[in-house]
């Protein structure tokens, strides 16, 4: 298969290519290597994938039109991973506008890239984010998602939509990924494992928001790439049984579907940190402070729709995820 995978240098990207790229499939890359968090472990991360040969990397922006209408008329793709995104609730406080153009300029581009170069399936990337202010635990995808709480999750929501709307108009096959706090090695230096064991090792306080009463749905990474990879072979079809009296939320008429992606097993933010303070030796300075705006308190993925179309099967601990991402983390900044 030939596939093109976006935002190839971000963590679920490289983690995705690496797999795909080790079973023999032809990947094309792009990424704008933009300067949201550390450039420099997006190029280490390109640097590894660089060395497989069935890889090919391109700099690219996703909200360059004229560019990526190039790129699809000369490359041809049989798939498409749709990754690349501004990410991060707190940052879309004060950045909106990276999120419009990226998040919903950039997607529109690949859609209409998909409509004009037939494709066999469209994979793109949502969040848990689109649940909001949802408080029915577990998070399911018959759930409605009409109440997020940060203009990121908004952004993934719009997402949804603008892909069901094209599966619909142009008969395109497309899937819809909601991840779940997605951790591990080469992870992203913006979310809390990152930030907690970089503040434990210099012994500076973390910021614990909620006073620690948050739970986080914690997904290692290998179990999110083998489901990614499991729902792009799992191309959708029309849901014959859809009816509009009685509408479901993650299916359609169209060859549309949508899917959670997690561990299904929340975990309590103070026990990921003392995971964290076992594997790195030492203790954390907490510094406890209120819920921040944007923050969700709980996510809980029902991901039984995924487990039953693809087989999807979650199976890393908290405890062994936490040691291989402490592991690589004193490796890649201390060894």
């Amino acid at each position: 298969m030939k596939i093109l995978i976006t935002g190839v240098a971000g963590f679920i990207g490289f983690h995705t290519t690496k797999l795909l790229c080790e079973t023999d499939n032809q990947v094309v890359g792009i990424d704008n290597l933009n300067n949201y968090y550390d450039v420099l472990l997006k190029q280490a991360r390109l640097k590894h994938l660089e060395q497989l040969s069935n890889f090919h990397f391109i700099k690219l922006d996703i909200a360059n039109n004229v560019e990526i209408q190039k790129l699809f008329e000369t490359q041809k793709f049989d798939y498409v991973i749709h990754f690349a995104a501004q990410a991060g609730v707190r940052f879309s406080l004060e950045n909106p506008h990276a999120y419009v153009n990226s998040n919903l300029t950039g997607f529109l581009n690949i859609l209409e890239c998909c409509r004009n170069h037939p494709i066999q399936h469209l994979v793109f990337a949502s969040s848990s984010s689109v649940y909001g202010l949802n408080e029915t635990i577990p998070f399911s995808e018959d759930q409605n998602v009409d109440h997020p709480v940060s203009f990121y999750g908004a952004t993934k929501k719009s997402n949804e939509v603008m892909a069901h709307s094209y599966s619909h108009l142009f008969n395109i096959p497309i899937t819809g990924l909601r991840y779940f706090t997605v951790y591990g090695p080469w992870g992203r230096p913006d979310m809390s494992p990152f930030i907690f064991a970089d503040s434990i090792l210099k012994e500076k306080p973390i910021k614990v928001f909620n006073y620690g009463n948050h739970q986080r749905d914690f997904t290692y990474i290998d179990d999110v790439v083998k489901g990614t990879i499991k729902a792009l072979q799992c191309i959708p079809s029309s849901d014959l049984e859809w009816s509009a009296l009685t509408p479901k939320p993650n299916s359609s008429r169209a060859p549309y579907k949508i899917y959670n992606i997690g561990n299904s097993q929340p975990v309590e933010l103070l026990y990921y940190i003392e995971c964290l303070e076992k594997f790195l030796g030492k203790k954390a300075i907490k510094e406890m402070l209120p819920l921040q705006p944007g923050d969700v308190e709980h996510t809980f993925a029902d991901s039984s729709s995924l487990m039953k179309a693809t087989g999807y099967n979650p199976n890393t601990p908290i405890e062994k995820g936490v040691e291989l991402f402490a592991k690589w983390f004193l490796n890649y900044y201390y060894s």
